[in-house]
């Protein structure tokens, strides 16, 4: 292992001494601003467009469903650039790193803010996805560094909370924007936002980087990228009247040759993009597995809620992001609970019992319809919002409850990786199952089909629970306190 440059040492010493006085959650209070504010920003841009996609759309020329191509390139291109994250702290530095992600996001939004079409918007929306591809993976990379153990899980709620804010508040501010203004604000707000991370990332990000860092694994990368990007291709097939099933299984088969290649080269390498040998320990393939099937399910639901409520139920686009206001105050209000929770039941009780809550509650928005009286909605929405708040926050910290931190930025890199694979693909599931259970183009049918998707997306939820279970009995954060 290189050894670490003078600013790596010093970061890492100044990270570890902690004082009887101040705790590192206290110390670094500005540093977890401003990863917050990352996620948050991220998250943002991840959902606002959402509640614009019909106004988008109609200003583009385009259906409805025939924009999740802007929301799928964007969550695609993270997950396929984020395995470079680690090597490339590694070689530049954190906080270079971070500000050239910052940068590269808020340029990327300014382009998407002036495009005048769809290809446009997806070329905008897959620069944006470089800058952000980084910005998550640092973040956690970085306070598993710095943060003391015995604090990480509640500053990691504390993190997930403002990204949770984000995805919730998007559709929010993206109904605003759009009824009030231009939808092209949604874009251009990133820009002055930039500019200010900019200037905290100057203040606040630690250094940490290696002297020599070891050779970039550029043929594995190569081979997962081809893999992710061939299965989301397939998924573009599905939705089309007239399936061409030749097509989509040769990019199936494709993508899974480049994916089975990637599996042997990352075990004759030395230092693989993605390290699979962390999947032997059952806390990290267990986090891994459980996130993507749980992400699965529910990363298409605030896309099909709003198209419920807007096309389905005819409400404004302002009206369809207030109704995800209940969902940020839900997450708001177990933000104290998680840690709490965790000490009483550990990881494997809580997430498997949590999962099948989050899975009964899909289902049961089944149930609405566009007379169900709008205090129902509200109150379905809040404990949603709850429950997925607890799934989220635990689900992030799992994959470094038994790993040593030298293997803190790889199980970073990987579970940010798992996460926005998970999402575009959850989003891609969604509109694939909304557009074929969608027959005629009343907003009736739009009911019809939005019913029967989020019935087979809590099924998908569910089976995510069995994976929970087979975790071993881990510490709880307590524990872990008592133990260092």
């Amino acid at each position: 292992m290189p050894a670490a440059s003078p600013a790596s040492s010093a970061a890492s010493d100044s990270a570890t001494a902690v004082g009887h006085t101040f705790s590192t959650r206290e110390r670094y209070r500005g540093l977890i601003w401003l990863v917050s504010a990352a996620f948050f920003m991220q998250t943002l841009d991840s959902t606002i467009v959402n509640t614009a996609v019909p106004a988008i759309a109609n200003a583009l020329g385009e259906t409805p469903l025939n924009m999740r191509s802007a929301l799928t390139s964007y969550v695609l291109t993270l997950a396929i650039l984020i395995p470079a994250s680690p090597w490339l702290c590694d070689r530049f530095g954190t906080r270079r790193v971070f500000g050239v992600a910052i940068s590269v996001f808020a340029i990327g939004s300014l382009f998407c803010g002036i495009s005048q079409t769809l290809p446009e918007l997806v070329l905008a929306r897959v620069l944006q996805g470089c800058g952000g591809a980084a910005l998550m993976p640092v973040s956690r990379y970085v306070l598993v560094r710095t943060i003391d153990k015995r604090e990480f899980v509640q500053v990691m709620s504390i993190v997930a909370t403002f990204g949770l804010l984000g995805s919730v508040l998007g559709p929010l501010l993206g109904g605003a924007l759009v009824e009030y203004t231009n939808w092209r604000l949604i874009f251009l707000l990133n820009v002055p936002v930039g500019i200010v991370g900019l200037w905290l990332n100057r203040r606040e990000m630690p250094e940490y980087r290696l002297d020599k860092a070891p050779r970039f694994d550029l043929f594995g990368f190569m081979l997962f990228a081809a893999s992710s990007a061939l299965l989301l291709a397939a998924s573009e097939f599905a939705t089309e009247q007239d399936i061409r099933w030749v097509w989509m299984g040769s990019l199936i088969v494709m993508a899974i040759v480049f994916g089975g290649t990637y599996v042997w080269h990352s075990r004759h390498t030395d230092h693989p993009v993605a390290d699979l040998s962390l999947l032997q320990v059952r806390s990290v393939w267990v986090a891994l597995s459980g996130n993507l099937l749980t992400r699965l399910g529910v990363s298409g639901m605030f896309l099909l809620i709003v198209l419920f409520l807007q096309v389905g139920c005819g409400w404004s686009p302002l009206m369809a992001g207030l109704m995800m206001m209940p969902q940020a105050l839900g997450l708001i209000s177990v933000k104290w609970l998680v840690n709490r929770m965790l000490v009483r039941m550990g990881y494997r009780r809580l997430l498997f019992g949590n999962t099948l809550i989050v899975a009964v509650l899909l289902a049961m928005f089944a149930l609405l319809s566009p007379h169900t009286p709008m205090a129902l909605i509200v109150l379905l929405v809040y404990v949603y919002g709850g429950f997925m708040g607890m799934q989220y926050t635990v689900m992030n910290t799992l994959i470094y409850a038994d790993l040593d931190v030298k293997h803190a930025s790889m199980a970073s890199s990987m579970a940010s990786t798992t996460q926005y694979l998970s999402m575009s693909f959850g989003i891609a599931l969604a509109t694939i199952l909304m557009q074929t259970l969608l027959h005629g183009q009343g907003s009736e049918a739009y009911v019809g089909a939005f019913r029967w998707t989020v019935i087979v997306l809590a099924v998908i939820t569910a089976i995510a629970s069995r994976v929970f279970a087979r975790l071993d009995k881990i510490p709880s954060p307590a524990t872990v306190s008592s133990a260092s």
